[in-house]
This record gives structure tokens, sequence and C-alpha cells, in this order.
């Protein structure tokens, strides 16, 4: 049996809760009736079920009124807006019921919200619109004159497929001189005709009747049908034949075959000769008795001519006629009773089935079914059940209806469907079993967060990068599904107010993706970190966040910058050395920084250009700039040196400093302008101006002056009163200078006194006193105070670093 096909899949489906199932149903044990003419029109009023319930037509309707029956076959219609119960179609009670009286068709009434259903039955009232049929429309019956009045002979009956007053009522025999008729009643009811003798046959006066047989029903008007009876009064006949025993009782199983020795009978006849042979024949037999069994009219063998069905018929009583040639005849019964055998599997018919289910709900009901058995006795008793995995349970109602549960609420993200095999087993032997398939989906609730990847992310990007530049993106996942399970990324607001997080990234609310707004400069801003937001879109919406940490990576974008010496277009500074210095002698050092970052920060120096090249030398990784070897007379007093400052960035970037020497002996020798400062080129004309009238201003002094010894008083006299940069703090020795070099490695300063001799026409500058001995320094061309002070003596402090 194809139980699988039975699932109410064509059924719309519908959703109901569960509220005391087995309450609502116990209070309706008592089934609901209501009744119809048979024949009556389709769609015909039987009653309004709104009324009946009690409900009020609003209420009618939300409560999803269903009418159901047995195995789906519905003969009613329910008008949802009226409540109004309608015959679904023409109902004719012989169809359904046979002779089954009364004839009542079961069928359900179910409510959702709460949910309740109800027993109801429909009655069909027979009407009599049969009327009575003989299966013969000629009968023989052979009467010996001998016969004495009183003698009765049964005929055979009519048929009539109505039933109570609706059937047989009675028999009538046309009027003449012989002959009466009887109406008898069978055990299982039915009614057949008997003639009885009234006065004694004479063969010689009359040797054969004519009568006609009328069957007469209850109904009104009654209707009726006839046969004709025909009468032959034989030659004595001495004995009849006589049957073993009048009753036989015989038990058949229903899955004997066609062809089965049900019983053999027997009857003998006392006469000898003709009169003494005996023929059988089933006798007044219905047209189902004919059909399912035959006899051996020699032999008296009774056998199945077609398959018994214990659930249409469970007994049959057949009369058997033995008669002899001269037309007597004996009678015997037959009690068949059919035993039923385990041939029909259990049946399920769905009422109600929910799918989906929602998740996280209560004791939920899933499906309404029911459960029956053809057969009977233990045959017909089930047992249902459904696997023990599930998260579901099973419960017994009254009328075999069976309620399936959910046992604890679901996690559709554990399980998004089961499937459920509902197995119901017979008692019988073998036992039979149906198996019904189906499969609950549960349906999403929002309940778990969108879940980041990670959670916190790390993304580099370079600076200088083009505008809406793809950085990097997030990704979060919904275990749930459909709309649950659609994220929505956003960016939290910054923790940091200051920083303009809505100005630096934008993020894509559909995939995660994140995008630079504008181009990052690595100088001024390193790294910044922000939260960003992942929503779904379910009700209510769920959420999380991940922190994103974002790290500018350094480009080689700015070049080395010279902070010493100043390369900024003021007159030069120019680094005296004296003549004694031995190799590897500091002359100074160039200090650059570089803006970037790692490597691309990563400074060399190298001498790119010198006047007398191997002279000096540069360190490759502090700028320190000394002398290669031993300085001689040879060597020129001037020397311009440019040093080439480079990153290890890719590219790499350079700039060159120039760095101007002077070599000086012991520093007697006067400070002579570089003719290269062409920054401050008007200044240094205008100064050799006045140099040239100083010089001769103190020739004529020094003329005109008698006593070296008073110029030499004046000179140091003039000494505290010199004016220029490097102007040396008062005290018995010279302060300490501000080292401006930026390279953190100690100054070396060095101070002298020196006198312009005023009868020198080489305007020769002569050694007279040295302050701090054996000191490298560094100074800026002198400011000149006035021209007064040319007349005396002048004196110089002079600062080299």
């Amino acid at each position: 049996m194809e139980a699988s096909g039975k699932l109410i899949c064509r059924q719309r489906q519908v959703l109901f809760h569960f509220l005391l199932l087995g309450f609502s149903l116990a209070g309706e044990a008592e089934p609901r009736r209501y009744s119809v003419v048979e024949e009556t029109e389709g769609s015909s009023f039987v009653t309004n079920l709104a009324k009946d319930l009690g409900l009020e037509q609003r209420e009618f309707s939300r409560r999803g009124v269903r009418v159901v029956s047995r195995g789906n076959k519905l003969h009613l219609q329910l008008n949802q807006e009226t409540g109004d119960l309608l015959l679904n179609e023409k109902l004719d009670r012989e169809d359904l019921c046979g002779h089954t009286e009364p004839c009542a068709l079961h069928f359900q009434v179910l409510l959702e919200s709460p949910f309740e259903f109800f027993q109801a039955e429909l009655q069909v009232i027979d009407i009599n619109d049969h009327s009575p049929v003989f299966l013969d429309k000629e009968m023989l019956v052979k009467v010996s004159e001998s016969s004495p009045p009183g003698t009765t002979f049964p005929l055979k009956n009519a048929e009539d497929l109505d039933v109570g007053q609706n059937n047989i009522e009675n028999y009538i025999i046309s009027p003449n001189s012989y002959f009466r008729v009887l109406t008898r009643k069978r055990s299982d009811g039915r009614k057949y005709p008997e003639l009885v003798l009234d006065k004694a046959l004479d063969r010689e006066a009359e040797a054969e009747l004519r009568l006609t047989l009328t069957a007469l029903d209850g109904g009104s008007p009654p209707r009726s049908g006839t046969a004709q009876v025909y009468i032959e009064v034989v030659d004595v006949n001495d004995n009849a034949p006589e049957f073993e025993q009048p009753f036989y009782r015989v038990q058949i199983s229903e899955d004997s075959p066609i062809g089965f020795l049900v019983v053999k009978v027997s009857a003998t006849d006392v006469d000898t000769g003709v009169n003494g042979e005996i023929s059988y024949s089933l006798f007044q037999a219905s047209d189902e008795i004919s059909k399912t069994f035959k006899v051996d009219s020699l032999t008296g063998e009774i056998e199945l001519k077609k398959q018994l069905d214990f659930e249409k018929l469970q007994s049959y009583e057949v009369n058997i006629e033995a008669r002899d040639a001269g037309g007597f005849s004996g009678k015997c019964t037959i009690l068949i009773q059919v035993m039923d055998v385990n041939d029909h599997a259990p049946e399920v018919t769905m009422s109600a089935f929910t799918s989906p289910i929602p998740e996280n709900a209560p004791e939920t009901v899933v499906a309404l079914f029911s459960v029956s058995d053809l057969d009977s006795g233990e045959n017909g008793k089930t047992n249902c059940f459904i696997q023990e995995d599930l998260p579901f349970l099973l419960k017994s109602s009254v009328g075999n209806f069976y309620t399936l549960l959910t046992e604890k609420p679901l996690d559709r993200e554990s399980r998004a469907e089961y499937n459920v095999t509902i197995t119901v087993t017979d008692l019988g032997t073998p036992r039979l079993t149906t198996h019904l398939n189906m499969t609950v989906l549960v349906s999403d609730v929002n309940d778990n967060v969108p879940a980041f990847s990670e959670i916190s992310y790390t993304l580099f990007v370079r600076e200088n990068n083009s505008p809406a530049l793809h950085i990097g993106s997030v990704s979060a996942t919904d275990r749930d599904s459909s709309t649950n399970a659609q994220v929505t990324y956003s960016l939290l607001p910054p923790q940091d107010p200051h920083l303009p997080l809505a100005s630096l990234v934008s993020i894509n609310a559909d995939n995660g993706h994140l995008f630079a707004l504008r181009s990052l400069d690595y100088e001024a801003l390193q790294e910044f970190e922000f939260r960003v937001g992942a929503t779904d879109r379910g009700s209510p919406a769920l959420s999380s966040e991940a922190l994103v940490r974002v790290l500018v990576l350094d480009a080689n974008d700015n070049s080395p910058f010279v902070l010493y010496p100043l390369q900024n277009g003021s007159a030069p500074c120019t680094e005296l050395v004296p003549r004694a210095a031995e190799p590897g002698y500091v002359v100074t050092k160039v200090v650059a920084v570089d803006g970037d970052s790692g490597q691309n920060a990563w400074l060399s120096y190298q001498l790119l250009k010198a006047t007398e090249p191997g002279l000096f030398g540069v360190w490759a990784h502090n700028g320190e700039v000394r002398t290669a070897r031993l300085l001689s007379e040879r060597d020129a007093a001037r020397h311009r040196l440019v040093v080439l400052v480079r990153d290890h960035g890719e590219p790499p970037r350079s700039v060159t400093a120039t760095l101007h020497v002077l070599l000086v002996d012991g520093f007697s020798q006067p400070f002579l302008p570089l003719p290269e400062a062409t920054p401050s080129q008007a200044q240094t004309e205008s100064l050799t101006v006045y140099l040239v009238v100083a010089l001769a201003s103190v020739s004529s002094l020094f003329l005109l002056s008698v006593l070296l010894f008073v110029a030499v008083r004046l000179c140091r006299r003039s000494r505290a009163a010199s004016v220029g940069r490097c102007l040396v703090p008062q005290g018995p020795f010279p302060g300490y200078l501000v080292d401006v070099s930026g390279t953190r490695t100690p100054s070396q300063s060095y101070q002298y006194e020196v006198c312009l001799a005023g009868d020198s026409r080489t305007s020769e500058f002569k050694f007279l006193k040295p302050i701090l001995p054996n000191i490298q320094g560094q100074c800026p061309e002198p400011e000149m105070e006035d021209n007064s002070k040319f007349r005396n003596d002048f004196g110089f402090s002079i600062q080299l670093k």
C-alpha cells in the first residue's frame, strides 16, 4: 500500500496553535447529528454551523472552520461567509450504504486559534426510489396431487434496494381456489413468500395453475414487483428428499481461494428409481450469494466462485434445495461465517499539517491525523509511533486521532528541516505496517547577531594614495537566513572626537569594502583606528562591531633637509682649518634630517665635489668632514666642498650642502671673504670699501704714531669694545657658544686676539695672543662698529666651530 501517496500535500497548509487538545476532544465525545433525504440536489442547505457552534460570523471566519471526513471524501461543503453547511453533490443512499441502516456519513469540524474539533455525522434518509424486483421472473412449483391442505411451498423472494419501511413489506398472489401466500421473515430480516395449499389438488381435474406473485414495499406510495408462478400438479411421489441435518455452520477464511470447498451437504430419498434421484441447487439465493457460491448438483459440494471480503460481508445464509425426480424437495440452511485475516494495512488520514514551524517556538502542533484499519479484532488494532531521535512527540486522542507536537523549541541554525516518518502497525499476524513520510521545515527567527571573521582588522595603505582607493574589506556572516542574514555595514562614530573619520574612509554598506577618501600623508598621520558595525535586516535588527586599524606606510616623498650648514642664502660661514691639522682632523659636521621614516630616512653622506680632491673626506654615516692627509704649504688656502646627502628610499632622494674651508697658519692670516658667496654680493662689495678705507686710516694713524707701545695698549683696550656676531662675553675667559649643529657632538671653540699693524701695507693680520689655544672655530665676517676705532687699534674675537 503506497502510504506516501496519501500525504495531504495537496491540501493547503494550515497554521494553528495547540490549546488543551485533549480537553477539547473529550468534551465532544457525543457527535453532532444532521440528516438529509437522499437524492437531494447538490448545494442544498443542511445546517448553519456558526449557530450550532455558538459563534458570531466574524469569530466564525477568524477561527478558520473546516470540514474533513475519513479518506477526505467530502460530501459536504462549508460556506465560510455565512457558515452554512451545504451538500456537495446529490447523495444516493443505496450507493453509499447498501442495506446498512441507518446510513450515516461521519465527518469532523475543525476550528483553529485555539484548536478544537467536533465529531459529527450526516444521516442519509431513505426514500422509496426502488421497486421490488424478482430475480426469477418465472418460477415452477411442482405439487403432488396427494399433498394435503396446509402444505407450504417456499417461493423465491424479491429484492428491494431500499431499507426500512421502504423495503418489501408483504407478498400477495392473484386470486385462485387452491393457494394463498404467506409472508415469512428470515433471520437476516429479509421477507420471502411461502405458498400455502388451501384445497387438495386433482391432477385429473386441473394439471397446472398459472398465478401472479406480487411483492409490495412499505413506501408511500408503495412500489411493487411481480413474478409468474407455474404450478404443476404431479402424480404421487410418496417421499421427499431429506437432508442429514437441517442446519450447517461453517467458518471460512476470507483469503480462501476461488474454488475452495466450503461444505458438502447430503440428502437421501427413500424412494427408488427416478423418484429417488436427487439434485442439489441454491434456493432463494440473492444476487450476492449466487455470485459468491456454486453448488454441484450431483454431489452437493458448495464451492467459492469469487474472493470473500470480511470487511464487506461477514456472514452468509445459504439455502440448499435437494429435489428428486418426482418433484419433491427438501431444504437445509448453511450459515457461513467469514473469518477475518489481516489483509488490510492501516490507513493514515491527515486532517491538518503545519510547515514551516517557527524556531524557538514553544510546544506547537505540527499535524493532526487519524488512523484506521478495515480489519477487525486484533487485526484492526493499531500502534502508532515516530523515530526516537527527533524533537517531536506523538499524543493519542479520542477516535483514533493523533497529534504530532514539537517536544522542545527548534533551532533552525542547528537543523533546518526534519523528515518525520509516522509508522502505523496493526496487531494482526503477520503484522502490516504503513509509513507516512512528511518533511517539517523550520522557519527562521532573527536570533543570531552578525559575526565578523576577525575581532580586529589591520589594513596597510601607502601614503600619497589616490582618492577612493580600495584599502581592504571587512566581512561578517549571520547564521540566520533570508533577510535575517542580510548584513549591512556602517562606520561607527570614532572614540577620538578629533579624528575626521568621515573625510578619511568610507565603507560599502553591502559588501564591507573600505575606501580611502583622500590622499594620506604619513608625516601627518601614521595610523588611526575606528569601529565598523554589521547590522542584519531582521526585526528587531541585531548588530555587532569590529575594530579596524589602518597603518599608513611611508613613501619616499621627502628629500633630506640640511640643518647645518645653513643653505638659506645668507652669508656663508667659513670653516677655518689650521695647516698643522693632523689627518682625520674634524673640520665640521654636516647635519641633515629626513621627514620620512625607516630606510627612507636613513641618510648617507658623500663628498660630491671638492676644490682639491683627496684633501678632505666625509664619513658616510655621520656626515663628519675630516682631513684626509697632512696639509702643506702647496695646498690652496680656500676650498669649496659640495657634500651629497642621500636617503635610502626607492627611488632615493638627495640634497647637496656647500661648505667653505679656509686653511690658516695658526689663525694668523687674515680672514678673506670667499668670492663665491654670491647671495650677499652687494653687502660684500660694501664691506670691501669699508675695509679699504679702514686700512688706509690705520696706516695713516700708525705712521703718525711714535710709540709702538701706545699702539699696543690701545689695541688691547679696543678688544672689549669690538663688535661682531661672535662677540666674546664678559669675564676673564670667553663664554661657551651655543651648538646649533644638531649633531650632538662637542663643539670645538677657539678665540684669538689679533691686531692689525698700522704700517703694514699688505693689510696682513698678525697673531698677537691666543686666549684659548688649540681650538678650531668659525665666524662670519666681523661687523665694524664705527670708523673711529680703526684709528686706534682693532681687536677681533674670532670663533670657529
